[in-house]
């Protein structure tokens, strides 16, 4: 009886040493704190700063940007739209206790970041801020973004844009 009681214990230990080896080899499917969460923070950053070329070195060459869009940019066109459309700021970035990032792998293993903040901009002119939340989720491979979507409401810029500039030419 001693007998059998011994070889059902050792044999369920090694059952439960083999589980925790399998559990500590699973990738990690959540958290707070990554590489790829790091390299999101320093594309935002150089987003922020207008520094385009360190920008473009976070994402993959064939990366394809889908921002409030089911059509795929490159990274080339996004920084030329966001030249573009921030040029008249005076002042643009996301207000940083605001933010939020989480890394998750998929069922698939694959390695995705979220995003989610507030972007904040002051209108020319009126030194006016406008605040628009913004979710980002970029996917990972080889620490490049090879996939992105950005969604946010362009609507609340649209209209305190005209609104400032109705204003200004009402001073007129």
């Amino acid at each position: 009886m001693k007998r059998i009681f011994l070889i059902l214990f050792t044999g369920l230990l090694m059952i439960a040493c083999n589980n925790s080896q399998t559990e500590e080899e699973k990738p990690e499917r959540y958290t707070q704190n990554s590489d790829e969460i790091n390299t999101l923070k320093a594309a935002i950053s150089d987003y922020e700063k207008g520094n385009w070329d360190a920008m473009k070195k976070h994402y993959a060459d064939t990366a394809q940007i889908f921002h409030n869009s089911k059509q795929g940019r490159n990274i080339g066109y996004i920084i030329q739209q966001h030249q573009e459309s921030l040029s008249d700021l005076p002042s643009y970035g996301f207000i940083a206790e605001d933010n939020d990032f989480e890394r998750v792998t998929t069922d698939d293993g694959n390695t995705w970041v979220n995003f989610w903040g507030d972007w904040k901009a002051t209108l020319p002119g009126s030194n006016k801020e406008v605040i628009v939340p913004v979710h980002l989720t970029a996917q990972f491979k080889n620490g490049k973004i090879v996939r992105e979507h950005g969604y946010w409401d362009s609507a609340i810029m649209t209209m305190a844009m005209q609104q400032n500039d109705t204003i200004q030419q009402e001073e007129e």
